[in-house]
């Protein structure tokens, strides 16, 4: 609960940087700010909720005005799965952090920003030694660890099949040598061929009206690419 109760303070600060920075806001600075292009497009709209909803007041919304949802919360039960997506999250945090700090000239913006970065730093690297902690202690790095190898096509289990133009790909340490888990050997094919036949599925049934096979075979000129 520790980095869980710090998110939510830095949400809370957030919050009130913005009301400090709107509130009384002089009209000159808030022309100037209009003039750069981005900043103007949001000044001059307003989402109505934020005045009808809230009262002008914080909401769980981003800033294009979608709600917060509990589909952002990864909770699947394996932790090194888990704590890998808290990496990323960090990540993208810290970054999006620091761009939002090179874009002002606040002080005091910069300030607080920075107070921010640094605590993702933190956060990164908690994540990693846990992410580590956890690696040594299943005795593996592909979740899940417990899953049995031999039920699994091992004879791809470390093949990078290239479906890109050239072979260019050949060239990242992901096609040869010791597999990152040390459970195998990455190879690399550079024309990989199909494992089977392709499917002939049967068409939606009648009365779920899609365009009849037969119409689609009798004149293919007049229908668009993504339905041949």
């Amino acid at each position: 609960m520790d980095t869980g109760t710090e998110e939510l303070a830095h949400i809370e600060m957030l919050a009130t940087m913005i009301a400090r920075l709107l509130d009384d806001a002089p009209v000159g600075d808030l022309e100037d700010a209009a003039k750069d292009p981005i900043i103007g497009a949001i000044l001059g709209g307003m989402n109505p909720q934020h005045a009808i909803v809230s009262g002008l007041g914080a909401m769980p919304a981003d800033s294009v005005g979608n709600r917060w949802t509990a589909d952002y919360i990864i909770a699947s039960g394996n932790l090194l799965a888990d704590f890998r997506a808290n990496l990323n999250a960090e990540s993208q945090g810290r970054l999006q952090a620091v761009r939002l700090y090179e874009s002002t000239n606040d002080r005091g913006v910069k300030d607080m920003l920075s107070f921010l970065i640094a605590r993702d730093t933190m956060h990164q690297n908690q994540w990693i030694a846990a992410i580590k902690e956890l690696e040594e202690a299943e005795g593996g790095i592909v979740v899940p660890v417990a899953f049995p190898k031999e039920l699994e096509k091992r004879e791809v289990s470390y093949t990078l099949f290239n479906f890109s133009q050239g072979n260019e790909s050949a060239q990242g340490r992901w096609a040869h040598g010791i597999s990152m888990d040390c459970q195998g050997t990455f190879n690399y094919v550079e024309h990989p061929l199909p494992f089977a036949k392709s499917p002939k599925l049967k068409p939606a049934p009648p009365y779920i009206y899609d365009t009849p096979p037969a119409a689609l075979k009798s004149n293919p000129t007049n229908i668009p690419p993504s339905m041949y």
